[in-house]
């Protein structure tokens, strides 16, 4: 397939749907395989080793978190979770010891294949490639990795692993461990989403559909939860410089004759975001 078409499908899944899959990229399986185990090693410890990583401020580096049994909730969630800050500066919890150079690994191929793919959109919205680096600070981009773990649930009909939810970063590279629970809202259904075997799954984050003036938008997504398997994924978020503000294109402005959003730093968005984890899309900054 030429480039040419392949950045006309790109276009039409950021546009149309806000999630497309990738296949045939250069992360190995074994890699892959690797970060989903060291992943499930972590969940596997103590809750002493975990409860380590508690902590309150969304900003901290490292953050492990659960919903598990936690009656505050209005409705019932049913998720662990291990946030960590890997760009620009990298970050990692002590334990499991065989953690650190997995997750090394993985960030530094995540990061690459995102600024590859973020290039590719770049172009899809007719935009020249290089304006992103001065545009986003791409060099400096905030990167986290998020460990999702969802243990079979008791009762999976009155709980959600993830309520719906938009991601705050560009772009965001799902990892799952064969076990499906992803569904995504599109033409206001909740449709299942089943990637190919060795594929990853990519969706459009907020500051794309800001960056983008409104034409590529982030889209709600939640996790299911089952009675049965331990699903495990791993979100890579990328995301903007955290000083960067974030604007609309001018060249898309322009073109649409009607700027769609106001600019706003990403760190601030982030920590909007992250203070209200329930309360589905972010709205940021309407003209």
């Amino acid at each position: 397939m030429e480039r040419a078409e392949i950045i006309n499908h790109l276009s039409m899944a950021c546009r149309d749907w806000g999630f497309f899959m990738v296949l045939n990229h250069e992360i190995p399986k074994r890699l892959m395989d690797g970060m989903l185990n060291a992943s499930v090693k972590f969940f596997n410890q103590s809750e002493e080793e975990k409860n380590e990583y508690i902590h309150k401020n969304v900003l901290n580096p490292i953050r492990f978190g659960t919903s598990i049994n936690n009656h505050e909730d209005k409705i019932r969630y049913w998720r662990d979770f291990l946030k960590i800050v890997v760009n620009p500066e990298f970050h990692f919890p002590v334990k499991p010891f065989s953690f650190r150079n997995t997750l090394l690994e993985y960030a530094a191929c995540t990061r690459k294949m995102g600024k590859e793919l973020l290039k590719a959109i770049w172009e899809s919205l007719e935009l020249k490639t290089d304006d992103i680096e001065v545009a986003l600070d791409i060099k400096s981009c905030f990167q986290s990795i998020i460990g999702n773990f969802y243990p079979p649930c008791p009762q999976p009909n009155l709980a959600l692993g993830l309520p719906p939810h938009s991601d705050h970063g560009l772009l965001i590279i799902l990892l799952q461990n064969g076990i499906n629970g992803l569904q995504v809202k599109h033409n206001n259904k909740w449709l299942h989403i089943k990637p190919l075997p060795n594929s990853f799954l990519v969706n459009i984050g907020d500051q794309m559909e800001l960056v983008s003036n409104g034409r590529y938008k982030s889209v709600l997504h939640r996790a299911e939860v089952n009675g049965k398997s331990t699903r495990m994924s791993i979100a890579t978020i990328i995301g903007p410089s955290r000083e960067a503000i974030v604007a609309p294109s001018p060249q898309l402005v322009e073109l649409d004759h009607h700027l769609a959003f106001n600019g706003m730093r990403y760190k601030d968005f982030l920590e909007q975001q992250q203070a209200n984890p329930t309360q589905g899309k972010v709205y940021f900054g309407f003209t």
